[in-house]
């Protein structure tokens, strides 16, 4: 199994005039990778290598500073909810395994009143992170729209359930991540950087400093996926395979320890793209395959497994 890759191009964020006929055949390729894999490489997007490089540069800085510099801004005490630092093996995406050897910063509003991480050279740490958000907030409402082209749908359907991205009434989140070295004698028993999970909410947008994910294929074998310069690795998430009566579909996804002897970090930028909280679910060919269920009501459900129920 190969990700396809797709050019954006005709509907990048620099382009504002696309015509039906170009959408059209956009919708088919992008159908097609998310139905049969389930993941996609998008190139030509309009965001640039150099907006990526910047977010993780000055989140490194923010991650390599003592774990008593970050517990103020961590995301159990933040007043937005998920907003905040998320530290090294609290979380378990897969439950069944030990906590997971990253830690993660997440961006779920662009609320002024947040505390934010700011001394320093991390001056600017609110401003690229809240920017990079909103780049990557406008890109997922154009392949939202897209794949609701693609369903044949009115292109508005899933837009009027994504409105308050960046709002208190929405989850949407900028997670970045760091994967410190790993020390295998210290290493839990069937301890992974990340476990198996597939992504809760309709689609998630990857932004990948170096390989190490890989994606479980139809054929049950887990493969490598590769980091292409440029591109944005997009893939189905559970909320959007139920939406649509598993038409498009949610894979599940990992990141296993590096070898033994390979002492590198690994970065990468996820934005997780939610429905607004109150947005009702529904399968969107009409049928009953899935009851109805509000979008908060789901998530937190999701979030009680991977944060041990707290």
């Amino acid at each position: 199994m190969e990700i396809p890759v797709v050019d954006f191009g005709v509907f990048s964020l620099d382009e504002k005039n696309v015509s039906d006929e170009q959408l059209q055949q956009l919708s088919k390729e992008l159908k097609k990778a998310f139905s049969e894999v389930g993941f996609v490489f998008l190139k030509n997007t309009g965001i640039t290598e150099e907006e990526v490089e910047q977010v993780m540069t000055i989140s490194k800085t923010f991650f390599l500073q003592p774990d008593e510099v970050k517990h103020p801004f961590s995301r159990s005490i933040s007043p937005a909810f998920n907003h905040g630092w998320v530290p090294l093996e609290l979380e378990s995406l897969n439950p069944k395994r030990p906590g997971d050897l990253k830690e993660a910063f997440n961006v779920a509003s662009v609320h002024p009143d947040i505390k934010w991480p700011s001394s320093g050279d991390l001056k600017a740490f609110q401003e690229i992170q809240t920017s990079f958000f909103l780049r990557c907030k406008d890109l997922s409402l154009r392949v939202l729209r897209v794949m609701a082209i693609s369903l044949g749908l009115d292109p508005e359907v899933f837009l009027s359930a994504h409105r308050f991205i960046g709002m208190d009434k929405n989850t949407s989140t900028l997670r970045v991540l760091y994967y410190p070295a790993v020390n295998h004698n210290n290493a839990k028993e069937d301890q992974v950087r990340c476990g198996e999970h597939s992504d809760y909410g309709s689609l998630t947008l990857l932004f990948q400093g170096s390989d190490g994910l890989q994606v479980h294929s139809r054929s049950g074998e887990f493969i490598s996926v590769p980091t292409i310069p440029g591109a944005v690795l997009i893939n189905i998430a559970d909320m959007m395979q139920r939406w649509t009566s598993d038409q498009l579909i949610s894979v599940v996804h990992r990141v296993l320890l590096p070898p033994v002897g390979d002492s590198s970090t690994r970065q990468s930028l996820a934005f997780f793209v939610q429905p607004d909280d109150e947005a009702l679910i529904t399968c969107c060919d009409g049928s009953n395959k899935y009851p109805p269920i509000e979008s908060r009501t789901y998530l937190l459900e999701r979030y009680k497994d991977t944060y041990g129920r707290e």
